[in-house]
């Protein structure tokens, strides 16, 4: 009886064993980066979290926890304008960037089938020369003698030594050079959502009557919306906290909340007042995620 009790337990035995292994293998496989994320990204947060509150502190001396910090930029500094006015310069990019690259993510998923992609390879070719060549390229264009002003000079619209002064370190440079950067990246989720359309709609439009207008405002636009949305994403988070194009070409007029947390840690050595602006950027990042994490989906984006 003994022995058939152990042979009776040893499979039960073997069928528990190769149960566990998958979750230890789940668990090997998801510690490194789970470890690397709490390293890099958790620790950093609570450090600039307690840094904010004067529990941490760069110079030596009594540390306490205290608000001041928080009351003092909540309470119309002008750091805070500062962040709205670059919550405003991400709104006009991310909708440039979508409205520039929406006919283009159009053509390419609906028209050139055939040659689609192809033409997505040109359109990711910017990602092949370095970001701040690409920066120097516009300050060129831009530039008080740069192509621009240098044809105006020729065709004698402007006076020779009279450039457009708002073409360069001016908002309107952050804006532009921005479009510029992020219209691939724009693209490519407005493709994906066009691209997954299902073309017997667009049939059935047109065999009731419909114009092409008609058909792309109630049919194309509708189902490729979780793909603007993502675009619009993928835009408006980044640039919000945006450092080295506002710093290249924006100048004093162009300046955005990233160059002031810059400042911050840098030039001025305030550890407090660059972590409470630190930390209030994440937090707005983190809720507007939240957000649109509500509303969009990776599968609806890729279903339309």
């Amino acid at each position: 009886m003994a022995v058939e009790a152990q042979e009776i337990a040893r499979p039960e035995t073997r069928r528990r064993a190769r149960r566990a292994r998958p979750g230890f293998v789940t668990t090997g496989l998801l510690a490194p980066p789970v470890l690397w994320l709490v390293i890099f990204f958790l620790v950093p947060v609570v450090l600039i979290a307690l840094y904010s509150v004067n529990v941490f502190s760069l110079y030596p001396g009594g540390q306490y926890f205290t608000l001041d910090s928080w009351k003092n930029f909540l309470d119309g500094s002008p750091f805070l304008d500062l962040f709205w006015k670059s919550v405003r310069m991400s709104l006009i990019v991310s909708v440039a960037a979508v409205l520039a690259a929406y006919p283009i993510a159009y053509f390419i998923a609906l028209v050139a089938s055939r040659r689609k992609y192809v033409l997505l390879l040109l359109i990711l070719t910017p990602f092949l020369v370095s970001y701040f060549l690409r920066l120097l390229a516009w300050k060129v264009i831009l530039g008080d003698q740069g192509v621009i002003n240098t044809f105006l000079y020729w065709t004698g619209i402007r006076a020779e030594g009279d450039p457009v002064s708002w073409l360069i370190y001016s908002q309107f440079a952050v804006i532009l050079t921005l479009v510029y950067v992020y219209v691939p990246f724009v693209a490519l989720p407005i493709f994906v959502s066009l691209d997954s359309l299902d073309r017997r709609l667009l049939e059935a439009a047109a065999d009731l009557g419909a114009s092409r207008w008609q058909a792309f405002r109630k049919v194309t636009l509708p189902l490729s919306l979780p793909g603007v949305i993502a675009a619009f994403i993928f835009v408006f988070i980044p640039t919000i906290g945006e450092y080295f194009t506002p710093l290249l070409v924006g100048g004093v007029n162009g300046t955005m909340f990233g160059n002031a947390i810059a400042d911050q840690f840098g030039q001025s050595l305030n550890w407090l007042n660059g972590s409470v602006l630190s930390f209030f950027l994440l937090t707005v990042v983190a809720l507007l995620l939240a957000v649109f994490a509500r509303f969009l989906t990776v599968r609806r984006v890729a279903t339309g």
